[in-house]
């Protein structure tokens, strides 16, 4: 996955729409949890086991969900200067320290 590629799609959605007036990074946290919540919403009433077997039509929904928050995200990565590459390697290199065994 190209991060830099996606983002440059990203913009130019942004751009043609004028949507760049509403990309604060406040708008754009609050979208993708609005997302999130979308997400949440498909495995509300499931049990534990129904959740790992989702009918195509709704496996197919949670990828939908997926994909609108990881695009939120890389906008509000863009509007903030950080670099979701890096930040999410720092990440899991912490999380390797802090939880291999």
């Amino acid at each position: 996955m190209n991060l830099s590629e996606l983002t440059a799609r990203l913009h130019a959605i942004r751009d043609h729409n004028d949507w760049k007036r509403f990309h604060s990074p406040k708008n754009l946290a609050m979208a993708a949890s609005v997302e999130m919540a979308e997400l949440v919403e498909i495995f509300q009433w499931l049990g534990e086991d129904e959740s790992r077997r989702l009918p195509p039509d709704q496996l197919d929904h949670a990828g939908q969900e997926v994909g609108d928050i990881v695009l939120y995200l890389l906008l509000l990565c863009s509007e903030l200067g950080i670099d979701m590459e890096q930040v999410v390697r720092a990440k899991l290199t912490d999380s390797e320290r802090r939880f291999r065994t």
